[in-house]
C-alpha cells in the first residue's frame, strides 16, 4: 500500500517548508507541495499531518538492547528491551551493545535479539565487543566481524578511564583502532570506535595520544558519556573543537551524578563553546543501568536508562535552551547516520527509507512513528506490538 503524509511541515532535518510526502513500499518515494490522490488508482492510505511537524526517525547508538547493569551482582542485571520501549520514544533505528558484562551477555546473543528487534519492524545494528580488552568478538577478529557480519558496524562500548575497564594501554587501544579502520574500510561501514568514558582522571587522553602519535584520525572514535561531569565536559568541547566527535547521554542528568549536566545544556554549553553542531551526537544508554540519588546525593537504588529521554533532551534543547528545531534534531538524526555511515537514515529524502515521526507543532510531542514505511504509533496509539508483548 502507497501512504501519503498530506499537510505536514517537514524538517528533513533542515526545514523544508509544508509539502507533502509519498511513501512507497519502505522507502520515501516523492516530496512536494502538494499530491492528489487519483480517482481510480491503487489504494493509498492517506495520513492528515495538519498542526504536524515531519521528522526523520531517530538514531540511538548506543542501546543495551539485551540489558546491562550486573555491577551489583546478578539481581541487578537489567531486562531485555521491548519493542515498544523503542518506538514510542520515536527511535526507528538502534546500534546495541554490551557493556560491563560480555560474559552472560554475549555476542551471539546480542545479534539473535539484533536480528528479532528488526523482524518486529525496525532497523538494527551491533558493535563488536564490551568493555573488555582483548576484544571478544563473534568470528575472533574485529576484522573478521566487520566484513563478514551485515549488522556490525564498529567496537564498542571499550571502556577507558574506569576502574571497570580492563586498564588497556594505548597501544592496545590503537591496535584495536586499526584493527576496525580496515575492516570499515574493506566492508564499506564506519567501523567506529564507540568509547565509555568513566569519572577517571585520564578523560580523554589515550585518544589524544592516538591521535598525535599514530594515522589513526580522530574521526575513528565516538567517545560517550561526555556529559558525566564536568571535567570530562570541558576535555570533551576541546576535544570536539580538533574535529572528533562527542556523544552525549540523555539518561545522565544530576539524578545519576551531582555534577553531570543534561544533554540540553551540554549541546548549549558546546554550540556556545564553538564545537559544531555536526560534531554532536545524543544517545540513551537504553536499557543500562543507573544510579538514583536524593537531593542530597544519598544514594536510593538502581534505575533503568529509557530510550525517551532521547527525544526527551532534544524537545528541552529547544524549549528551554533556545536552540533551533532544525539543529537540534541533528544530533539523532543526520549526524549520527553520517558518522555511522548510515547512508539510508537521518534524513527526508526522496529514495532514503521511511522513517518518519509525526510531532505535535505546538509542544513537540510524538504522536506518529513509521519505521520503513510501516505504521508503528499513530496518534499515540501503538499499532505494533513486540512478539511477546
Amino acid at each position: 500500500m502507497l501512504k501519503l503524509i498530506k499537510n505536514g511541515e517537514i524538517y528533513g532535518p533542515e526545514y523544508l517548508g509544508k509539502k507533502d510526502l509519498l511513501i512507497v513500499g519502505n522507502k520515501i518515494g516523492y516530496l512536494a507541495p502538494e499530491i492528489k490522490v487519483p480517482d481510480d488508482f491503487v489504494e493509498i492510505e492517506v495520513i492528515d499531518a495538519t498542526d504536524k511537524l515531519v521528522v526523520p526517525g531517530f538514531i540511538d547508538s548506543h542501546v543495551h538492547i539485551l540489558g546491562g547493569g550486573g555491577e551489583g551482582s546478578y539481581k541487578t542485571r537489567t531486562p531485555e528491551i521491548q519493542l515498544t520501549d523503542i518506538t514510542t520514544a520515536g527511535v526507528t533505528t538502534v546500534i546495541g551493545c554490551l557493556g560491563t558484562d560480555g560474559t552472560t551477555r554475549s555476542m551471539e546473543s546480542l545479534l539473535a535479539k539484533a536480528r528479532g528487534l528488526e523482524e518486529e519492524g525496525i532497523t538494527t545494528y551491533i558493535y563488536t565487543g564490551s568493555y573488555r580488552v582483548p576484544v571478544r568478538t563473534l568470528t575472533g577478529d574485529i576484522q573478521d566481524d566487520l566484513i563478514l557480519i551485515d549488522k556490525i558496524i564498529g567496537v564498542g562500548e571499550i571502556a577507558l578511564s574506569d576502574h571497570r575497564s580492563s586498564q588497556p594501554t594505548v597501544e592496545d587501544l590503537a591496535k584495536i583502532a586499526a584493527a576496525s579502520r580496515v575492516g570499515g574500510i574493506l566492508s564499506g561501514k564506519a567501523g567506529i570506535i564507540n568509547i565509555h568514558v568513566g569519572d577517571g582522571q585520564r578523560k580523554l587522553d589515550y585518544l589524544e595520544e592516538i591521535i598525535s602519535t599514530t594515522e589513526i584520525p580522530i574521526s575513528q572514535f565516538l567517545p560517550t558519556h561526555i556529559n558525566r561531569n564536568q571535567e570530562l565536559f570541558k576535555a570533551g568541547i576541546e576535544y570536539a573543537k580538533k574535529g572528533g566527535f562527542v556523544d552525549l547521554t540523555s539518561s545522565i542528568d544530576s539524578t545519576v551524578s551531582g555534577s553531570a549536566l543534561s544533554c540540553s545544556q551540554g549541546l548549549k554549553e558546546m554550540l556556545a563553546a564553538g564545537v559544531s553542531i555536526d560534531n554532536i551526537t545524543f544517545s540513551s544508554d537504553g536499557q543500562g543501568s543507573l544510579p538514583v540519588f536524593d537531593e542530597k546525593g544519598q544514594f536510593l537504588g538502581l534505575g533503568v536508562g529509557k530510550l525517551d529521554s532521547l527525544f526527551a533532551e532534544v524537545r528541552k534543547s529547544v524549549n528551554n535552551e533556545g536552540i533551533p528545531l532544525a539543529d537540534a534534531l541533528k544530533v539523532i538524526t543526520s549526524n549520527p547516520a553520517r558518522i555511522l555511515k548510515l547512508e539510508n537514515k537521518g534524513v527526508i529524502k526522496e529514495n532514503k527509507d521511511a522513517d518518519l515521526v509525526l510531532l505535535k507543532k505546538d509542544t513537540l510531542e510524538i504522536e506518529t512513528v513509521i519505521a520503513l514505511g510501516k505504521v508503528m504509533i499513530q496518534n499515540k496509539e501503538i499499532k505494533v506490538k513486540g512478539t511477546f508483548q
